[in-house]
């Protein structure tokens, strides 16, 4: 099995900054992309940003471009968000997401970690 774990998460105020980590660990052959999701209460779980291991290519939602940035290490399977700038609407549990290929030749899986929350509030 492949696990997903957090850290990171806190309140902080407005302006504020967070670094989110993200390992993956187990049965591991290859990850094609990791990501950072996020759901605030209420709301559906949306895309903050993510990243082809492959390529280095980043993608990001319009609403953190220019205050988020993703990060990634292919060594040690391991994504980092950056959040600079809070905003309490960024109050939200987030998640990360990996596409794993757990042996040669099979096909990529998605797996999600547990998420950890943040909350940006003075």
């Amino acid at each position: 099995q492949v696990q997903l774990v957090e850290s990171g998460g806190g309140l902080v105020q407005p302006g504020g900054s967070l670094r989110l980590s993200c390992a993956a660990s187990g049965i591991i052959f290859r990850i094609r992309a990791m990501g950072w999701y996020r759901q605030a209460p209420g709301k559906q779980r949306e895309l903050v940003a993510d990243i082809s291991t492959a390529t280095g290519i980043t993608e990001y939602a319009g609403f953190v471009r220019g205050r988020f940035t993703i990060s990634g290490d292919n060594v040690k399977n391991m994504v980092y968000l950056q959040m600079n700038s809070l905003k309490p609407e960024d109050t939200a549990v987030y998640y990360c997401r990996a596409e794993v290929q757990k042996q040669p030749l099979q096909a990529y899986v998605e797996f999600w970690g547990q998420g950890t929350l943040v909350t940006v509030s003075s």
